[in-house]
């Protein structure tokens, strides 16, 4: 059967063709729906998903693979769970699917890689999620304890592979100290890693060894974002609405590691940040002045409905991105920092240990702390590095 052959040794091709402007990118789900269901045939299929995993007419994987006649066996949820509703860090419950009976296992409570025992009558375990391009977002770390998993356990993992939806060229921040490896922070991967997570798969599989394949997408190219693709982008979670609000998460998400707000339980989270005791006018003027490439901040109000000053009139700023090409969210995220804490520095607190897991380098808040600045380009032999151990992953053309 062709799912018997050692997936981690097959070539990498550079030769899907180039998107046009009527045709979208098909997604590994769709490939598979299309040519590839052989590879299931007659296997006991479990799936790690949530509602991202959908075909291009936004169908539900978990529909889509039943009717093509997919023997599902058990679902598997991140963080967030399988209809992606739950808050950030709130443990996930396993349970029954209402809707078709099969059993989800969570792999956000107490347990987050699959054991042997949810493995045992599996055959295949097919992994579809939609990620966002950035290291602490831990569907990153879900691929790569389910890649542990099976190589513990002999199971084949097929990642159905989508979009990095800030593109696949740009990479950014420090590749993680292995001594802050974390669930938001697995692997040597820089903040913004530039892969999708097929080839993020393939990047973990290099120490892994489990038997992986990965079905690749059709009609992408490495310099595309999603609105790119003519694909519907569904909300991998509660604080991700947009494409927008991915495009300055690897930066913005930093802030969570201080004492401001990053605007959860707002409609732009990540997009607007500040706190009760903030001057929003004064704090946009700050920032203009600073001239950062991509963005432009204007003053913003707003009043949180969950995490940090719930319920709290705040004041602060709201990110206008001019040119995302041209943005470095990571650099524009740690020059904020910097400014909030020498404008606000009564009142200005670090959450140390988390800052330092999100970023990965605790050198950055040292370097903030003696007000110096952001020196990125001590980045650059990490960078030199993770790219030589990246090519060798790489399936998609630029």
């Amino acid at each position: 059967m062709e799912l018997a052959r050692p997936f981690a040794s097959l070539g990498v091709t550079l030769k899907h063709s180039a998107p046009t402007k009527t045709m979208p990118t098909l997604t590994g789900l769709d490939v598979l729906l299309q040519d590839k269901l052989s590879l299931l045939k007659n296997k006991r299929v479990a799936l790690i998903t949530n509602p991202t995993g959908v075909t291009r007419e936004l169908r539900s994987n978990i529909d889509a693979l039943r009717a093509a006649g997919a023997n599902l066996v058990a679902l598997y949820s991140p963080e967030h769970g399988i209809a992606a509703s739950a808050g950030a860090g709130e443990n996930v419950e396993s349970g029954i699917d209402a809707r078709t009976g099969l059993p989800v296992y969570s792999l956000y409570g107490n347990i987050r890689k699959p054991t042997a025992e949810m493995l045992v009558n599996v055959d295949a375990l097919l992994f579809d999620l939609q990620d966002v391009g950035a290291r602490f977002y831990t569907y990153t770390a879900t691929l790569g304890l389910a890649l542990e998993a099976c190589a513990e356990n002999r199971v084949p993992l097929i990642v159905l592979d989508r979009p990095n939806p800030i593109n696949g060229a740009t990479i950014e921040g420090p590749v993680l100290d292995p001594a802050l490896q974390t669930f938001v922070g697995y692997g040597a991967i820089p903040v913004r890693y530039a892969l999708t997570l097929g080839e993020l798969a393939r990047f973990y599989n290099q120490t892994n060894r489990a038997e992986l394949r990965v079905i690749e997408m059709r009609r992408w190219t490495r310099g595309m974002w999603y609105d790119e693709t003519k694909l519907s982008f569904v909300p991998p979670s509660p604080n991700m609405p947009h494409l927008s609000t991915a495009i300055v998460y690897p930066g913005m998400c930093l802030l969570e590691g201080t004492n401001f707000s990053v605007g959860r339980g707002t409609a732009l989270p990540f997009e607007i940040f500040g706190a009760p005791f903030v001057d929003g006018s004064a704090l946009a003027e700050e920032l203009n002045a600073q001239k950062i490439d991509g963005a432009r901040f204007r003053p913003a109000a707003f009043t949180p409905s969950a995490s940090k000053y719930a319920n709290e009139n705040c004041f602060g700023a709201q990110i206008h991105v001019t040119d995302r090409d041209a943005l470095r969210p990571v650099t524009m995220a740690l020059e904020i920092i910097a400014a909030l804490k020498r404008i606000y520095s009564a009142q200005f607190e670090w959450n140390a240990r988390g800052f330092d897991r999100l970023m990965g380098d605790a050198r950055v808040r040292e370097w903030i702390d003696r007000g110096e600045k952001i020196n990125v380009s001590q980045w650059t032999v990490g960078h030199n590095e993770f790219r030589k151990k990246r090519a060798a992953c790489l399936l998609y053309a630029e």
